[in-house]
């Protein structure tokens, strides 16, 4: 798509830049051009997580394939209330803080809230994932210790991000910042088939070769973070 505003680009030292007389979708048009044509990752901050959602689906639609875009959404909960985050907010949240140390063109969309928010260090999401194969060896009990330490829960049946269940030589597991679970089918102590999945009708779908494994907190649930908390 040709550019249509052509807005201009903040330079080395401007501090404030206006573009004046942009209503409705002319803002995210403006916006889509302006990173488009900047070698820069960008941050945008809205207010809430209407307009965040708003501004994403417009900004997808004008970038279109070749733009990359994050969204960081706010954990949509109050100091000390007595719940969790939903989980698939984890997992979007989780999937953007382990894609943004190699953001080098695109955006960040976040919330007020969240940019107020203390995040996690930038070694943290990387230093605790681990990747698995088709053909690699899997020890059941270590793997499953390590999915309980890197915040996952475990279910009878998985039904959403950041759980895992194991029945007989099948071991299910749905990977934070992923649409979708996955299957993984053992021969003795190996990963023969790796294998995604419908949560609701639980039937197996395509094949993959290797999954990477996220965290599933933006906190560490290991005996030594709970003995610094």
């Amino acid at each position: 798509m040709s550019a249509l505003l052509r807005p201009d680009l903040p330079g080395p030292g401007a501090s404030r830049m206006h573009w004046p007389a942009l209503h409705a979708g002319a803002r995210s048009l403006a916006l889509a051009e302006a990173v488009t044509a900047d070698a820069r990752p960008w941050a945008c901050v809205v207010a809430d997580a209407r307009e965040l959602e708003r501004l994403s689906v417009e900004l997808r639609f004008f970038g279109g394939p070749g733009l990359e875009i994050l969204t960081l959404p706010d954990w949509e909960i109050l100091p000390y209330d007595q719940f969790s985050p939903h989980p698939d907010i984890v997992s979007e949240r989780l999937a953007t803080l382990a894609r943004l140390p190699q953001l080098r063109r695109g955006i960040l969309l976040l919330t007020a809230d969240s940019l107020l928010a203390r995040l996690p260090p930038v070694d943290y999401v990387g230093a605790r994932s681990f990747a698995l194969e088709r053909g690699a060896h899997l020890e059941i009990s270590a793997f499953r210790q390590r999915l309980v330490t890197a915040g996952y829960g475990s279910v009878s049946q998985v039904s959403g991000p950041g759980e895992f269940a194991l029945r007989g030589s099948l071991f299910d597991v749905w990977p934070t910042g992923t649409e979708l679970p996955v299957r993984i089918d053992l021969l003795d102590e190996h990963i023969d088939s790796l294998r995604r999945f419908d949560p609701e009708s639980q039937r197996s779908l395509e094949p993959i070769e290797a999954l990477r494994l996220l965290p599933a907190r933006e906190l560490p649930l290991d005996a030594e973070a709970v003995r610094e908390f």
